[in-house]
């Protein structure tokens, strides 16, 4: 068998697969908003309660992306013709799974490894936080062939990345992060928006490949 069959449309479409990638993400977001909800707590407190929905990142992230492959087992089964509605909301969720997973998949593992490079200590729920979101980000550029998601989507979720950039350092919801990071926010600042700015360029690329393979050539 070769390798490349791990990356197939077989492969990776066959509804087991699909079901295992839909639990297996929707147990790591409740992981991860559990993970969050003493942060979650604290800004509800100290801040206006709308704050709350820039606190909890990845976990967030890894819904849409859930929600984006129950799209893709929904396929398996319906005959029917989507609504406008229906394909609009489709088309946002699945743009948002894509740039947040990979966005924030990066983003952890560069924060939990960057803080081991300054003396922070990565215990074992470092190697799982480091094996899960890495496992976000390449999902996310595995399946993204199979979104339907359109440029308006990909605008609506360019706007909401960038501004949860805004809300995470400029009103201090980032995540917690480890004591020696913090004289770098800066940097990590810099790092996050660019990597929000490679989502979104990972996402109308793909989305254009998309469109020009569906272009015939002339015979």
């Amino acid at each position: 068998m070769s390798v490349s069959y791990f990356w197939s449309r077989e492969f990776l479409l066959d509804k087991k697969m699909l079901w295992l990638l839909f639990i297996c993400n929707i147990l790591g977001t409740i992981y991860g908003y559990e993970w969050y909800w003493g942060q979650m707590i604290d800004t509800i407190a100290e801040n206006p309660v709308w704050y709350v929905y820039f606190v909890p990142d990845s976990p967030t992230a890894s819904l849409f992306f859930t929600l984006s492959v129950g799209y893709l087992i929904a396929d398996r089964s319906s005959t029917r013709t989507p609504s406008k509605l229906y394909k609009a909301i489709r088309s946002f969720i699945e743009a948002f799974g894509l740039i947040t997973s990979f966005k924030y998949g990066i983003w952890a593992v560069t924060m939990i490894w960057a803080g081991a490079y300054q003396g922070a200590s990565v215990g074992w729920d470092g190697w799982m936080l480091t094996a899960s979101h890495l496992a976000m980000a390449v999902e996310a550029l595995l399946f993204v062939r199979w979104f339907s998601y359109g440029i308006p989507a990909v605008v609506i979720v360019a706007i909401w990345t960038l501004w949860n950039d805004y809300m995470d350092y400029e009103k201090g919801v980032f995540p917690r992060l480890q004591r020696e990071l913090h004289p770098y926010l800066g940097t990590i600042q810099f790092f996050t928006i660019c990597l929000s700015i490679i989502g979104i360029w990972i996402a109308i690329t793909c989305y254009l490949a998309r469109e020009k393979s569906r272009v015939k050539l002339p015979q």
